[in-house]
């Protein structure tokens, strides 16, 4: 039942999504006297439909997309409101509207989730003894005899390792997506509306590794993160997997992982483990790989690093506050999914395990709605916008990439247009958009062979 209703929640999303940037299709169209010839909703044979203005809204049986179709918009038609017919700029912003849209509608659930919760500043909420974070001198950057020693509680994170931060969630995703160096950095935090800077040196961690983190908690020992292209993710260990066992002795929670290491510290040797995967034990035997690097201890080991924790917790926002922060989200999953982009192009990231079609995103919201239900319904609504910012930055931002059949590469045709001073021929742009259609349907079938794969097995 539970599934049934994460499924109904999953279409619902994505068409509001999906509705939202057609809508800023279809809205920009018929503002440049554009005739929209139909605005769908779904794919495949019609269920309902009616007609207005001259277009027809029509809901599809197959649920995985939709599409605002215009006039002269794969022809070379003459017809009044064609698509085709009118100037670059008019077809240029028709079809970034698509992606504009979906920025927006992120923008204003960000907004939603702001307004009741407040943002996240990044806050320093921990700060470890002895540790670099601890010792490092700071000067003030408007006054060099101004100099303070380590880091401590309440300093908000200005800039960390030569980039500025807004908001916590920042700094999380720059501890998760960028492997911190070994190199000395720059830190800037405020402490009573002063700024001070200083020069942290990471500690080198010499060490071992399998490629995964776990919560040292009396809970079973469940793997919550894999290092791409680390020994347990290239074994097929997923996240959410539960560790029972190592070497024989038999742990029940991550305390007793935490502490069986503690007394057994890895060397080189192999690592028996008993895993389970969905309930179901199997048996891994691991070779450790040496690491010499320096890890953000927040998702490694606490008794090395630079060792600050930052704040989760949100903060009550003004209006003027709501504004400028739902702003700095929306362009915080924006920079995110790039980068993730980045990362899996130059295979950084791990592209199975890594990128997920629906069957995986409802599997990933069912996820999401068991863990926040047991807080309330607000809470649930609340993760759910959260997950709906994610999916509508991240579609815009698929959308602008410049590929066949996506509006990105309907915009790189408008660019040579403007450059050249003439369009493409119709008829090899279609073909063009044509073969990244099949490409694409073809990509689809791979992405949902590898959701069920992944999710099920």
């Amino acid at each position: 039942m539970n599934t049934v209703v994460s499924i109904l929640i999953g279409i619902l999303l994505f068409s509001v999504i999906i509705i939202f940037h057609e809508l800023g299709h279809l809205v920009v169209a018929k503002k440049n006297g554009i005739k929209v010839t139909e605005f769908m909703l779904g794919m495949g044979p019609k269920i309902f439909s009616f007609t207005k203005g001259g277009t027809v809204y029509a809901f599809r049986l197959f649920l995985i997309g939709g599409a605002c179709q215009m006039l002269g918009e794969d022809t070379d038609s003459k017809e009044e409101g064609a698509f085709n017919t009118k100037g670059p700029w008019a077809r240029f912003a028709t079809i970034i509207a698509g992606p504009i849209f979906n920025f927006i509608l992120a923008f204003v659930f960000a907004a939603i989730i702001l307004a009741i919760l407040g943002y996240d500043s990044p806050m320093v909420v921990n700060v470890k003894d002895g540790s670099p974070a601890a010792t490092t001198v700071f000067t003030n950057v408007d006054d060099p005899n101004d100099t303070v020693t380590g880091m401590q509680v309440g300093d908000i994170i200005d800039e960390y390792e030569g980039k500025s931060y807004s908001l916590s969630r920042e700094l999380t995703y720059h501890f998760v997506l960028d492997k911190m160096g070994t190199e000395p950095f720059d830190v800037v935090f405020e402490r009573d509306g002063k700024k001070y800077k200083g020069t942290i040196t990471p500690l080198i961690v010499r060490k071992y590794l399998l490629g995964f983190t776990y919560a040292a908690t009396d809970e079973p020992c469940k793997i919550t993160e894999l290092t791409d292209g680390g020994v347990m993710m290239n074994a097929g260990v997923r996240m959410d997997d539960v560790i029972t066992s190592i070497n024989g002795t038999a742990v029940a929670s991550g305390n007793e992982l935490s502490k069986y290491l503690a007394e057994n510290p890895m060397d080189g040797s192999a690592v028996t483990l008993v895993i389970e995967h969905k309930g179901t034990p199997k048996t891994y035997t691991l070779t450790p790989e040496f690491s010499e690097s320096c890890v953000s201890p927040r998702y490694y080991d606490n008794s090395v690093g630079i060792y600050f924790d930052h704040n989760e917790s949100r903060i009550s926002a003004n209006p003027l506050q709501i504004f400028k922060y739902s702003f700095l989200e929306v362009k915080l999953q924006i920079s995110i999914t790039i980068k993730a982009l980045g990362k899996l192009v130059t295979g950084q990231l791990n592209l199975a395990n890594n990128v997920g079609g629906p069957v995986r995103i409802v599997s990933e919201l069912d996820n999401t709605i068991q863990e926040s239900k047991d807080d309330g319904i607000l809470y649930v609504f609340l993760n759910l916008l959260n997950f709906a910012i994610l999916l509508s930055a991240n579609l815009g931002v698929m959308n602008l990439l410049p590929l066949p059949a996506l509006d990105g590469g309907r915009l790189i045709f408008i660019i040579i247009e403007l450059v050249r001073g003439k369009p493409v021929p119709k008829e090899k742009e279609g073909l063009v958009h044509a073969i990244g259609m099949v490409f694409f349907l073809v990509l689809m079938v791979l992405v949902l062979f590898n959701d069920i794969r992944y999710v099920f097995f």
